[in-house]
């Protein structure tokens, strides 16, 4: 079986939340808005599509030379725990990474993670390795994909990892994302990045969502409520054990392990600014690593506000991205599920109402 292609980039023509005008804080971006922008850190996707039952796949984020024997510092931090993060309790205990960070599918996060210790295992310097804790977190795509099915295999996982590249980043349907779904609209991956001055030290601060999470869509903290045909016109909503969402962090800010959990931290709390929902069957977690082993001198904790406000604006603007840049999907079972367009989030916008959620009553009414 020939091994699949990486997916390719996104096309220039791709719109974000900043080509409509939609500022997430007062931050500067770096060059691609994107976790590339961190020194060293590369994304690949392997997208799984058989229309119309199997949309899923693999996105790999890959820190350059990180391995056993050269793990990065690293937190996590659980939202809340409906979920799988695979290697969770060794990141806890010693705040190391020691693989890249993988997503994908919820019933295919145990065989991404083999084929992930494999591809490890033959990396150099990797030759006498007996202990490897690989990093894999996963959404459950299940309501637009046939999750039984586990399409995500080896091969898929490999050239997710040997693909992964610097410059722009694929968003939408696309990699872990192609069937996910978020605030009622087709989501997918979202990617952002914020470069930023912590205690004189010139830094960046880059983040990667996989939304599947539920709640009302706010934008700039205005409720941008599903009305288009989909999932508000009668079809039923996902399960409680769909909604998820997993979040990567990667900064070269000289920050040790217990700092980086605390980033990790306001990487899931900005998922409130969107509108999440923060369900009993939510997964929401964050990764969170820095791209300099053994920093010299971590930066002082109260140096750490830019930072954290960087985090949040850049989890809140890759959600954005990650919703306007899917597309309508019609998947397993005939479900549909729309996407967020520009045109209509700009009139959404640009209503002299106020927009409400689903059910919601005027204020003053009972």
């Amino acid at each position: 079986m020939e091994p699949p292609a990486p997916s390719p980039p996104a096309p220039g023509a791709a719109r974000r939340a900043r080509d409509l005008g939609i500022v997430v804080g007062r931050g500067v971006t770096g060059p691609r808005n994107a976790i590339t922008d961190v020194p060293g850190v590369r994304v690949g996707h392997t997208t799984v599509r058989r229309p119309p039952g199997v949309h899923s796949g693999v996105t790999a984020v890959v820190p350059d030379a990180v391995g056993p024997r050269a793990p990065l510092p690293a937190g996590v931090f659980t939202g809340n725990g409906y979920g799988k993060l695979v290697g969770t309790t060794q990141l806890t205990e010693l705040g190391a990474l020691e693989t890249p960070v993988l997503l994908t599918s919820t019933l295919s996060a145990f065989r991404v993670a083999d084929a992930l210790v494999g591809w490890m295992l033959e990396r150099p310097g990797c030759q006498e390795v007996q202990s490897l804790n690989p990093v894999v977190g996963e959404c459950n795509d299940g309501y637009l994909s046939d999750i039984r099915a586990r399409p995500v295999h080896e091969e898929h996982v490999r050239a997710a990892l040997d693909g992964a590249c610097g410059g722009p980043v694929a968003e939408g349907c696309v990699g872990a994302g192609t069937g996910t779904v978020a605030l009622g609209f087709k989501a997918g991956i979202g990617t952002a990045s914020r470069l930023l001055d912590l205690a004189g030290l010139s830094c960046t601060a880059g983040v990667l969502v996989q939304a599947n999470f539920g709640g009302t869509l706010r934008v700039l903290g205005r409720t941008v409520a599903p009305r288009a045909p989909g999932l508000d016109a009668g079809d039923p909503a996902p399960a409680a054990e769909a909604d998820s969402c997993m979040i990567v962090v990667a900064t070269d800010a000289p920050l040790d392990a217990r700092q980086l959990t605390r980033v990790a931290r306001r990487a899931v709390f900005a998922l409130a600014r969107t509108g999440a929902a923060y369900s009993h069957g939510s997964g929401d977690y964050a990764v969170a690593f820095g791209t300099r082993p053994g920093a010299e001198r971590p930066v002082a904790d109260a140096a750490l506000g830019p930072l954290f406000e960087a985090v949040l604006d850049g989890v809140e603007e890759a959600v954005l991205n990650s919703l306007l840049a899917a597309t309508t999907t019609t998947g397993f079972r005939g479900r549909t599920v729309p996407a967020l367009t520009a045109d209509r989030l700009l009139a959404d916008l640009a209503s002299p109402e106020p927009l409400r959620a689903p059910g919601e009553r005027p204020s003053g009414t009972s």
